[in-house]
């Protein structure tokens, strides 16, 4: 038998799409918290009121708001679980992770035949693909034409797609949806809490999925936020779900609701974690406190910044998100985008490639809103670029962005 030494991860710099780096007062929760059982008076405290502050960072009255166990996915395969067998879908994808949705799309959407077919990549007829080529956007013209065309029950789509560092146009979409009578589905996993806009404005949209470690103070695992419209709960209710964990439901009964009102006690569901509950209640308590609008603000003042500085080294920036800066990189650097991510991620600089062709480099700031933290993103991506040769003068990147934050003061 083999015993391990102790496991040490060293501190490094997420400066990628996520997750990022998170808010000591959350960690501090982590650690700091008691241990106490599931159904402990504080615990079911602490996601009563988590639930509550959920709805107002989401901007809704959805009775059905609450956290999902996990990442963003488990939030996502809950939505996502809303679509049956043999349900007619159009999925838009335009990145890396709206074609991972598209691809739970289609099997939560197959027959037994078409899993049969291709377990692992089934393509059930019922379902269409909408693809949109690697950096550009779903724009509402896109959602209207498919929706007209295919009239489908469901209709899906990212607000926020990381992996080209597109925005895609949400009120398009719901327009479109509520047209036709369509039901939307919406990942908005990097979009919570970064861009201040409320869900109950996009009324096309039935049910939205995000994820506990972007937005929401970069935090670590604990709980992925969704949001059900009753449409979509009476639904369920009508249909089933082939779900335990991840029922609309049943999941909601221990967060305090039933039959789509809040009560002063939960049911068990399954069993969660105080420390995610505690950690999860004060990322809700900061960011609230912080402010939505403010915090939207922040992020676009200093995507900004990082934007000018890399552009300032001679690269072409392709992304239109606040939270995450794509880019091309410039002359005889071209080509070398793994390369030059490998080396910042070998010194801890937690940048990405992005994960589809074209190769290009994405340079996160969840949670690194401050002019020292951008400086330091900015001045070692400049290193990163002179050790590959590139020609940048690196001190007049650094005065520029100096200048640049003066000019706020």
């Amino acid at each position: 038998m083999t015993v391990y030494p102790t496991l040490e991860i060293p501190e490094t710099l997420a400066a990628g799409p996520g997750p990022g780096n998170t808010d000591p007062r959350v960690l501090e929760r982590f650690a700091k918290t008691g241990v106490a059982d599931h159904m402990q008076k504080d615990v079911v405290r602490g996601m009563l009121e988590a639930k509550e502050m959920l709805r107002e960072l989401w901007g809704t009255k959805n009775a059905y708001t609450y956290g999902v166990a996990g990442t963003g996915w488990d939030g996502l395969d809950a939505m996502h679980g809303l679509i049956m067998p043999g349900d007619k879908v159009v999925s838009f994808s335009n990145g890396t992770f709206s074609s991972i949705d598209d691809l739970t799309i289609r099997m939560k959407a197959s027959s037994a035949e078409d899993l049969a077919a291709d377990s692992l990549n089934p393509k059930p007829a019922n379902v269409i693909t909408i693809t949109v080529p690697h950096g550009q956007s779903v724009t509402g013209e896109m959602v209207e034409k498919a929706l007209a065309e295919h009239k489908p029950m469901w209709a899906f789509m990212a607000h926020w797609e990381t992996g080209s560092g597109r925005i895609n146009d949400i009120k398009g979409f719901s327009d479109a949806c509520q047209k036709h009578g369509v039901m939307g589905l919406v990942d908005a996993v990097s979009s919570l809490g970064v861009e201040d806009f409320s869900i109950d404005d996009y009324p096309g949209v039935v049910a939205w999925a995000s994820c506990p470690q972007k937005g929401v103070l970069s935090l670590p695992l604990t709980y992925a936020p969704v949001s059900f419209t009753d449409k979509a709960i009476d639904l369920v209710k009508k249909r089933g779900c082939y779900s335990y964990v991840h029922h609309p439901i049943l999941n909601a009964r221990h967060w305090g609701i039933q039959d789509g009102k809040d009560v002063p006690n939960a049911v068990y569901h399954q069993t969660h974690s105080c420390y995610a509950v505690a950690a999860f209640h004060e990322a809700l308590r900061i960011i609230l406190t912080y402010g939505r609008r403010r915090k939207a603000s922040d992020y676009a003042y200093h995507e900004k910044a990082l934007r000018q500085a890399v552009e300032a080294m001679g690269c072409e920036v392709t992304s239109n998100m606040t939270s995450l800066v794509v880019l091309n990189l410039p002359g005889k650097l071209a080509g070398k985008e793994k390369e030059l991510v490998a080396s910042a991620r070998e010194k801890g600089f937690g940048i990405w490639p992005t994960l589809s062709e074209p190769v290009q480099v994405r340079i996160g700031i969840l949670n690194q809103l401050s002019e020292a933290q951008i400086s330091e993103i900015v001045s070692r991506f400049a290193d990163e670029m002179i050790a590959m040769g590139a020609d940048v003068d690196k001190a007049a990147v650094m005065n520029q962005l100096k200048g640049y934050y003066a000019k706020a003061a």
